[in-house]
């Protein structure tokens, strides 16, 4: 199965990322197969920072800290009423906005933006991935410049249970897993009210548009197109 791995999705070299979340990105070939360790990586990763050197951004008092295990950058702004739990890492200049929703195993890469009502778990966005209005992300990864459109969900686990399957033209793979939303390439984007199928990969710089429901592997090269 070609063009799947995960250096032909993200640029990972260009991106400030702690180390043990880069390793972890390098060390797989297929791209999902980093999904289940973003949990136990983050635990890692925290575990080397003193528990009264985590929050070193700006946090609301009203905002809801479920753990220690969790890391907010200097530079980093979580606003009132947001619900963060363990383990969870907030990179510099990343934003989570009101009311937002991180149920753990979640990383915020540089000037990630994890917007109102949108909610988060076990799910990677790198440097200047956007979720910032109504979405949901679950078991997913956002490559560097992701834009999803206000109301985006990321749908994760199929109605029958069954193991998620990804098929490219004549092959088929069993990922094993039960639980895999999306995984959007680098610069790739959704329109609003976009909702992707367990298991669906956007290739860079290719598009969902809006109120589309898409599954499989989505590759039409649409470009960037900067948000307002």
């Amino acid at each position: 199965m070609t063009n799947l791995t995960t250096r032909d999705l993200f640029n990972i070299q260009q991106i400030h990322l702690p180390a043990e979340i880069a390793n972890m990105l390098a060390e797989t070939n297929f791209c999902w197969e980093a999904l289940p360790k973003i949990k136990n990586t983050l635990k890692q990763l925290i575990a080397k920072i003193p528990v009264d050197q985590r929050i070193q951004g700006s946090v609301a008092s009203t905002a809801i800290l479920k753990s220690d295990e969790i890391v907010v950058e200097k530079g980093a702004v979580v606003e009132d009423l947001a619900y963060i739990d363990g383990p969870t890492y907030i990179a510099k200049d990343a934003v989570v906005r009101h009311g937002a929703y991180l149920r753990g195993g979640v990383y915020l890469g540089v000037n990630c933006i994890a917007g109102h009502t949108t909610e988060i778990k076990d799910s990677l966005l790198l440097a200047n991935a956007k979720a910032a209005h109504f979405a949901y992300l679950g078991n997913s990864v956002l490559g560097c410049d992701v834009n999803l459109g206000a109301g985006t969900k990321l749908a994760n686990l199929r109605l029958d249970h069954k193991n998620i399957v990804i098929k490219q033209g004549a092959q088929t793979i069993d990922t094993g897993l039960k639980k895999f939303g999306a995984i959007f390439g680098d610069k790739s984007q959704s329109g609003c009210n976009a909702v992707t199928n367990p298991g669906t990969i956007i290739m860079p710089e290719s598009a969902i548009f809006p109120t589309k429901n898409a599954s499989g592997i989505v590759s039409n090269h649409y470009g960037r197109v900067k948000p307002a």
